[in-house]
């Protein structure tokens, strides 16, 4: 089986038009990124997109203001992954502190009732006495379930920022960046993004009226909520374009500020993080999986309840019972990561090696954890990767990811064009996606999924390309620069963390755990430093007889007992 050649790019950055004032280095990799002037830089509160350039946002405002009168009573509709936990919270949050007491959520048990607002929920939140439904990072492809609500008599507003399909729901408000129509500069804005445009929006139209003054209520800050704003943003892998920078770099402000929700203090803490030092990608690697975990085996009110507690020492026990969840995770991936590997050295393509695309099923698969293992399996093998598990006896439920170059999303979209039937449903964006099938239509789907695909094999899926900043002088391979790296963010999709490489000669080698290759690297001028390259090939390394080695790296402070140490966190490693 054939994994594509792994090779290393720098990027192509003119020495022309440095940004003024800016270190050299970080003006190269701004550059690198596609920033061009300086204003692209500015994070604060004040450069951020004003909420008027959504569309539907008044006619959202205008419906919720309704219901606000006439205090009927408002449900949040959320999503149980971590940005729909966030934008249920920021609603829940925002509201609260704008003096609206009527307001409840639900969000639908993933193994009961499926993704969005189905018609089995809207009976459920109709049940509870709803009667305006705000749905949040999902909706605009839930046609039957809003088509459900309005038969009841209630009020709908789809907030989400999934891509639509060529039928919007008949809502009586939409709210989505992707909508068509819809002129809002930046279209990467994740589900809790636009909730809290929505929010925002509503807190300035009750400004304006008097609500504030009439019923007696601190008109609410709600920069306050930033901090859920920036998990949610970081979690959902959304591109990280200049507005998104803004929303995370102000959130991660408050976090190392000490001004953040208990829950999010606490979920770092039982991850034992040191929330002043917190960068995005802890908020994605870190503190968003315990909140995912809670969604992906069980029930995501948990996450909901952490992000909303007011106590202290609740949200710590909240926190422990997400952490707690998360082990659980872990340990299961480690069985469906195994399971999906057997399934994959089982494939056979003809003389070609591994087929465009690959699927992976079991019937022991845990439906909360197939876009985990089918991530893990896209990142070894660099194919688009479908994992599925059983839905029901008769339907499969399947969590796609996908590589830089192929939108999968519009892969089910051509999948779906060309063979009516085939697919159920889906819905997603270019690198992530879901989607149900009938399980006897399994392997004509996989057929389908290659084909699809099959137009990047010579392409995309060729070569697995790591693009670098090129080489760090070492004059700047020192702790003093590590710093500037760590304060020169947010980095994340889209917006690449810096990434260095260069030839080394390696004075040290060894296993940590059986899985990391810890290193001491000599510089060219003699100095020395800390290397971890994290789940190596144990095929390959450790390697006694390779004295030279190229890394893909990105230096790092290493904080132990106090003390502090340059540490090269690797990424790419190859003998020389």
């Amino acid at each position: 089986m054939s994994l594509a050649q792994l090779s290393i790019k720098r990027r192509v950055v003119s020495d022309d038009h440095a940004l003024p004032g800016v270190h050299p280095v970080l003006s190269r990799i701004y550059r690198g990124r596609g920033i061009v002037a300086e204003h692209e830089l500015i994070n604060g509160a004040n450069a951020l997109l004003h909420y008027q350039q959504l569309k539907g946002i008044d006619q959202a405002v205008q419906v919720l203001f309704a219901a606000i009168e006439q205090q009927h009573p408002i449900m949040i509709i959320g999503d149980f992954d971590a940005d729909g936990a966030t934008s249920t919270a920021i609603c829940m949050l925002a509201m609260r502190a704008m003096g609206i007491t009527n307001v409840a959520y639900l969000v639908p048990n993933r193994f009961d009732f499926g993704y969005g607002l189905s018609p089995e929920i809207v009976e459920v939140a109709h049940q509870q006495g709803a009667q305006t439904i705000i749905t949040v990072d999902n909706g605009i492809a839930c046609l039957a379930g809003v088509e459900k609500a309005k038969k009841l008599g209630l009020k709908v507003v789809v907030t989400d920022h999934h891509l639509p399909a060529e039928t919007l729901p008949d809502a009586d408000a939409i709210v989505n960046p992707n909508q068509p129509g819809c002129t809002f500069p930046s279209k990467n804005l994740a589900g809790c993004g636009v909730a809290f445009y929505v929010m925002v929006a509503l807190k300035a139209h009750l400004k304006q009226c008097g609500w504030f003054t009439q019923h007696q209520v601190p008109e609410p800050n709600l920069a306050s909520l930033l901090d859920i704003v920036a998990l949610g943003t970081v979690a959902d892998v959304v591109p990280l374009d200049h507005n998104n920078r803004i929303l995370v770099h102000q959130g991660l402000q408050r976090i190392r500020a000490g001004k953040c929700r208990p829950g999010i203090t606490a979920m770092i803490d039982v991850a034992n993080r040191d929330a002043v030092r917190l960068k995005a990608q802890d908020l994605g690697f870190v503190v968003g999986p315990r909140l995912n975990a809670a969604g992906r085996l069980d029930d995501m009110s948990v996450g909901i309840e952490c992000l909303l507690a007011e106590d202290v020492y609740r949200a710590r026990m909240l926190a422990a019972e997400l952490d707690s969840y998360n082990q659980q995770r872990r340990e299961l991936e480690v069985d469906m990561k195994a399971e999906a590997e057997k399934v994959v050295a089982g494939i056979t393509f003809g003389q070609q090696g591994l087929p465009a695309a690959l699927t992976v099923f079991n019937e022991g698969f845990h439906q909360g954890l197939i876009g985990i293992v089918a991530g893990r399996i896209k990142e070894k093998y660099h194919r688009p990767t479908i994992a599925f598990a059983l839905q029901d006896d008769h339907t499969l439920k399947g969590s796609a990811r996908s590589v830089a170059g192929i939108h999968i999303r519009d892969i089910l979209e051509q999948i779906n064009t060309q063979h009516p039937g085939l697919i159920i449903k889906f819905g997603g964006h270019a690198m992530a996606a879901g989607l149900s099938i009938d399980k006897a239509k399994l392997s004509e789907f996989d057929q389908a999924l290659i084909a699809a695909c099959q137009q990047y094999e010579d392409t995309v899926l060729a070569t697995h390309e790591l693009l670098t900043d090129g080489i760090l002088d070492s004059q700047y391979t020192n702790l003093e620069f590590a710093q500037e790296l760590a304060n020169a963010g947010p980095f994340g999709q889209a917006f690449a963390p810096p990434l260095f490489d260069g030839e080394f000669t390696l004075v040290s080698q060894r296993l940590l755990k059986d899985q990391h290759l810890k290193m001491v690297c000599q510089l060219d001028d003699g100095q020395h430093v800390d290397a971890i390259a994290f789940n190596v090939d144990t095929n390959v390394w450790p390697n006694p007889r390779c004295q030279r080695v190229t890394l893909v790296y990105r230096p790092e402070i290493n904080e132990f007992r106090g003390n502090q140490s340059l540490q090269f966190m690797v990424e790419a490693l190859l003998p020389q």
